[in-house]
């Protein structure tokens, strides 16, 4: 529960309608609240190497250490990785929620001190969905394998998953479902605010001009031009139908020429965490774990 008013004092302040991001206004901060060390690294991701679309697999990301952490060298402490939503990344995503200011203040205010981390993992269509595809490399594997191993050995942790926090908005809320389900022998705590995706959904007859726009994206540079939502499907598409044949994109669409494509669909619902959820017992069977705190914030 401390982790989950931590996460939230901070999160709470990115809710933003219409799934859009917005600027928000900052908390004062705590009188006497001592501050936070923030760096800012590269960690190299293996899973995400050789991906056919070009991501980056030297993966920027913010590292925050509480007030203690260079006073105690003996201490060791644990650890929240917070994910952030579709369409920014992670260095935007603190702007938001105007980090540090709120995590200095949860320390201030009796939040246990711990290690906070924000990997960024915007894409080429601004947004991983952190899964693993061969079209834009395997999140999911950075999130909980690579990037955990890396802030373990490189940062004085405690390196077990009952001491690991999982925590995420909007894309980062379904990336904490869908990795925290799959991934319970590394995190006992899970924090999703307002997730996205979490059930599958029938493509129903797009737009035909919505449809055309979709099919003529050969370049980076076209994918920029389309709106919030259909830039968001080839994110989708890129994490859920990767296709190596179907150069450039290497993806494949629900909608083609204006019809669904029930094969493409058939390959969306495996994504979705909440079937998983119905299953999880299944799911953690290897482990004999489950998330020994599961919250989820709507609003």
């Amino acid at each position: 529960m401390i982790m989950a008013a931590m996460v939230g004092s901070a999160l709470a302040m990115s809710a933003a309608p219409g799934g859009t991001q917005v600027a928000t206004g900052g908390p004062p901060a705590v009188a006497g609240a001592k501050a936070v060390t923030v760096e800012r690294i590269k960690v190299h991701a293996p899973s995400i190497e050789g991906n056919l679309e070009g991501e980056a697999a030297d993966r920027d990301v913010l590292v925050l250490l509480p007030p203690s952490y260079g006073r105690e060298p003996g201490r060791r402490y644990p650890v929240i990785y917070a994910l952030h939503g579709y369409s920014i990344g992670a260095e935007q995503w603190t702007k938001e929620i105007h980090v540090p200011t709120t995590v200095q203040n949860a320390f201030a205010k009796g939040s246990r001190e711990m290690i906070l981390v924000l990997p960024d993992s915007k894409t080429v269509h601004n947004g991983s969905m952190y899964s693993g595809s061969m079209t834009t490399g395997d999140f999911e594997t950075f999130i909980a394998r690579d990037l955990v191993h890396y802030i373990d050995t490189h940062y004085r942790t405690i390196p077990r998953r009952e001491s690991r926090g999982l925590a995420g908005h909007s894309m980062g809320g379904y990336g904490t479902s869908r990795i925290g389900m799959k991934h319970a022998d590394m995190f006992g705590a899970l924090y999703m605010m307002s997730p996205c995706c979490l059930s599958p959904r029938s493509a129903g007859q797009m737009d035909a001009a919505a449809s055309k726009a979709l099919e003529a994206v050969k370049t980076p540079a076209d994918s920029a031009a389309l709106p919030f939502l259909l830039r968001a499907q080839l994110a989708t598409a890129a994490a859920s139908s990767p296709n190596p044949g179907n150069p450039p994109l290497y993806l494949d669409l629900p909608v083609k020429d204006g019809q669904v494509q029930p094969q493409v669909l058939a390959r969306w619902r495996p994504m979705r965490p909440w079937p998983l959820s119905t299953n999880i017992s299944a799911i953690c069977a290897a482990t004999g774990r489950l998330p020994s705190m599961w919250a989820t914030r709507t609003g």
